[in-house]
C-alpha cells in the first residue's frame, strides 16, 4: 500500500504539468539559455512540434534536435519531428538575448499533437494552460576594477 501511495505522489505533478521555462528569472540584456520543457502530449497524444513566439525585444537561436526539424520566422521559432510519446518528457532549448530593460516576458508556445494541439498561452491567473514566463530582472551593475 504504501509504495502505491509513493507512485501516486510522484505521477500527481505529471498530470498536472505545464510547458515551462527555465530559468524562471534571468539578467536584463543578458545572453540567456532558455529550456522549454514539455511534460506530457495533448490529452494522451503524443507531441509532434513545438512552436514558441519570441516576445518583441528578444532574439534567439534554436538548439537542434535529434529527429526534429526547425523552421525559424522573425518572432517564432518551431521544431517539428518526433514523436514525443505522452508518457514522455523533453526539453527544447535556444540561446536568448534579452531586452535590456526589466520586466515580465510571456512567451506564448503551441504545442502540436498526433491527435489535437494545445495553446500555452493564457496570461490569466490559475489557467489550465498558462504560458510560460521569464522575469527580467535588473542587471548587475558592473564592477570597476583598477
Amino acid at each position: 500500500m504504501k509504495a502505491l501511495w509513493i507512485a501516486a505522489l510522484f505521477a500527481a505533478p505529471l498530470a498536472h504539468a505545464h510547458i515551462t521555462v527555465a530559468p524562471a528569472a534571468a539578467p536584463a540584456g543578458a545572453y540567456q539559455t532558455l529550456v522549454f520543457k514539455v511534460g506530457h502530449g495533448c490529452a494522451g497524444s503524443a507531441t509532434t512540434g513545438i512552436t514558441v513566439q519570441l516576445p518583441e525585444g528578444v532574439t534567439a537561436k534554436p538548439m537542434p534536435k535529434p529527429g526534429w526539424t526547425i523552421t525559424l520566422a522573425p518572432r517564432e521559432i518551431a521544431w517539428r519531428g518526433g514523436p514525443l510519446p505522452d508518457a514522455y518528457y523533453d526539453e527544447f532549448t535556444l540561446q536568448a538575448r534579452l531586452p535590456d530593460a526589466p520586466g515580465r516576458l510571456v512567451f506564448k508556445v503551441g504545442q502540436q499533437c498526433e491527435k489535437g494541439r494545445t495553446d500555452w498561452a493564457d496570461t490569466t491567473p490559475e489557467s489550465k494552460t498558462p504560458a510560460p514566463v521569464l522575469e527580467v530582472t535588473p542587471s548587475a551593475s558592473p564592477l570597476h576594477h583598477h
